[in-house]
């Protein structure tokens, strides 16, 4: 079909959040009373994404979080950032970001499985990112009292770039203290004269 790829562009475009290929081919089935493969699908994005990569765009094409959106390329991320440093009025506090962490790694995770790890109460900063949408109830526990479980948000992946969960920086192996240590370790008890 002739303009294939400008319809994708203005669903692209259009979508708040990345777009999949499934929305595409609904969308566009719709309009035009017709199905179109998953093969021509992708090959108007790839021509999509061949158009922007010359320098004539500052954004591109990317496939994240199991669809595609615009996103601005490396070169123009500082602008954007300082752009964004003025504008954004609050950023994920040091609590959230690490209630955030486990969330992510330890998936699908229940309220007071997090506050063991973390050791305090995680109210406010689940909360928090409940309202931002980076976190989701994702179902209830078998466990005694049937918690809530919790898990990341299409939207985490977005906001922070990632096309999957397996995107995730892997937690580097911890390895026994006594490896780590210099010198000798402090005796516990004291002789007292």
């Amino acid at each position: 079909m002739e303009y294939l790829s400008q319809h994708i562009e203005s669903l692209i475009f259009a979508a708040e959040q990345p777009i999949t290929l499934e929305e595409m081919g609904s969308s566009l089935e719709e309009v035009f009373g017709m199905a179109f493969s998953p093969e021509d699908l992708t090959d108007a994005i790839e021509n999509l994404k061949a158009r922007y990569r010359g320098d004539d765009f500052a954004f591109e094409v990317v496939e994240i979080a199991g669809g595609f959106q615009f996103f601005t390329k490396p070169s123009y991320h500082r602008t954007v950032g300082a752009y964004l440093k003025q504008t954004m009025k609050k950023r994920l506090s040091q609590a959230a970001l690490e209630t955030l962490s486990i969330i992510a790694y330890k998936q699908p995770v229940s309220k007071s499985e997090l506050e063991r790890i973390r050791g305090v109460s995680c109210d406010y900063a689940m909360q928090k990112l409940l309202e931002k949408e980076l976190i989701t109830i994702t179902g209830r526990s078998e466990g005694p009292g049937k918690p809530l479980l919790y898990g990341t948000s299409p939207k985490f992946m977005d906001y922070f770039g990632l096309r999957s969960i397996e995107d995730l920086p892997r937690p580097k192996e911890f390895k026994d203290p006594d490896e780590n240590s210099i010198g000798e370790q402090a005796p516990i008890e004291e002789e007292v004269s």
